[in-house]
């Protein structure tokens, strides 16, 4: 079976850790060094700016 593709850009995976201060880990240790509680923020992060362009497009 392939490989899933990703919904997020690997560009806003990179500036979201950046702006979370996890960069440094996913630097070291790619993404699977990140917790899981990173990864639930990072997501969080992401519906946030996704929703706050769906209000500002109106």
């Amino acid at each position: 079976m392939g490989r899933r593709r990703g919904i997020m850009s690997d560009q806003l995976k990179e500036e979201l850790a950046k702006e979370l201060g996890f960069y440094d880990t996913v630097q070291r240790e790619g993404w699977g060094g990140i917790t899981a509680r990173d990864a639930g923020n990072m997501v969080k992060r992401a519906i946030e700016l996704a929703e706050n362009h769906l209000v500002n497009k109106r």
